[in-house]
């Protein structure tokens, strides 16, 4: 076993930063060594963390460039906005240009960006210095998903055939940060934002182990979107005052829900089916993330919030609201579910070894972006099915200059 450690950098100090850092306490591999983004106190505070879990000595930086600079980063993960996708690739490559440094590896987190046109442009800057690439995808590693994949192929589609259905859904009460409900900014709404996880689960979970993630393509694509609950008035006034006045959903509201159904080829000739749903207008008891994989003798089934701990506090145990439980918590009281060590059973963990290794041995990633550019293919054929009413065959005519009405701020869910 290799001694050598993987240097990391963080683009990007929000939510999203926060779990890949809690989740490296497991991962032997990697050093958190910087952090950058433009709210400097919040990039001291996500160095902070990272070095209070003892997972590398990192401090903020003010530049990516200097993180570039700086031989003690070997690879960035990429956890900002999507709308700053574009400008922090761009920065990437220039330091790597001008001669200022050099990377080992480049992840960037889910999706690749906010629609095709702009998903190969980032893959193309990636590929323009020689970059190692890595498009992080947790739940196709989640420990469940995993064992279940494994145990589904090896002992039922071994003997009676492959499975010919999965369904995936991502679903919660609504993101954290304002730029995730608005359309211009993060590209969309909870299709965007969320069915990237499951569009990668259904395909993850039909394609055999060993065999090419091009061993299944998609031929056929329908969706619909809805806003169901926060353009209702009394809800769009309740976001627009937690999250700010550029966030009105009684003029410019996003999807809240979205359900689309993939049809797959199989590199046999076989049909298989993908079904997947997201939501921002779920509430349970906090963040689900659920599964099915179905064959002709066998099944199998996910719920995260299916969870071995459960706590009942009753209506005299009154404390503050937080999310300590679960992720996207909704209730302090009652029956809870707990999700014990949700770095793990979401997949970061496993998910972040396998690209430190991949980084440190200089071989490709499971996920690639060439992989992220053609989930946002299928999301962006998603929004057109949606728009137009019907299905399409994939891929779509116009696909490369599609821009959803959602991101472009003239959608109307009425209509």
């Amino acid at each position: 076993m290799s001694a050598e450690r993987l240097g990391i950098g963080f683009v990007g100090s929000g939510f999203n930063a926060r779990f890949h850092i809690q989740s490296l306490t497991a991962v032997r591999e990697i050093d958190v060594r910087g952090v950058y983004s433009p709210n400097e106190k919040n990039a001291a505070s996500s160095a902070a963390l990272a070095r209070e879990l003892d997972v590398g000595e990192a401090r903020p930086y003010k530049s990516i460039r200097e993180m570039v600079a700086d031989p003690a980063i070997n690879a960035l993960w990429l956890c900002g906005p999507n709308h700053a996708r574009i400008s922090n690739i761009e920065e990437i490559v220039a330091a790597i240009e001008s001669g200022a440094g050099t990377l080992r590896g480049l992840a960037c987190e889910k999706p690749l960006a906010r629609n095709v046109a702009e998903a190969k442009k980032v893959a193309d800057l990636a590929r323009s210095v020689g970059l190692n690439t890595g498009y992080l995808e947790n739940q196709l590693f989640s420990p469940d998903i995993t064992r279940g994949r494994e145990l589904v192929w090896a002992r039922g589609a071994s003997l009676t055939g492959r499975p010919y259905l999965a369904r995936a859904a991502e679903e919660h009460s609504g993101p954290h940060m304002p730029w995730f409900w608005q359309g211009n900014l993060q590209g969309g709404g909870v299709l965007n934002d969320m069915m990237c996880h499951s569009v990668e689960v259904v395909r993850h979970l039909l394609t055999k182990p060993g065999d090419p993630r091009s061993s299944i393509k998609p031929v056929r694509i329908n969706a619909n979107i809805a806003s169901l609950k926060w353009s209702r008035p009394k809800y769009a006034k309740r976001l627009s005052e937690t999250m700010g006045k550029e966030v009105d959903y009684t003029k410019r509201p996003s999807e809240d829900f979205a359900r689309a159904t993939i049809e797959y080829e199989a590199d046999s000739g076989e049909t298989l089916i993908g079904e997947v749903t997201t939501s921002w207008s779920f509430v349970g008891a906090g963040l689900r993330l659920s599964a099915e994989l179905l064959g002709p003798e066998y099944s199998m089934s996910w719920n995260t919030l299916d969870s071995s701990l459960k706590m009942f506090f009753s209506r005299e145990v009154k404390g503050k609201t937080g999310e300590d439980l679960v992720e996207k918590q909704n209730a302090e009281m009652g029956l809870m579910p707990v999700v014990a060590d949700e770095a793990s059973v979401y997949g970061y963990t496993a998910e972040n070894r396998h690209m430190a290794r991949a980084f440190l041995r200089g071989e490709k990633p499971m996920l690639t972006f060439d992989d992220g550019f053609e989930v946002v293919q299928i999301l962006m054929a998603a929004y057109m099915s949606a728009e137009m009413g019907k299905t399409l065959e994939f891929p779509p005519k116009g696909l490369e200059a599609f821009v959803p009405a959602v991101a472009k701020g003239a959608w109307n869910p009425g209509h």
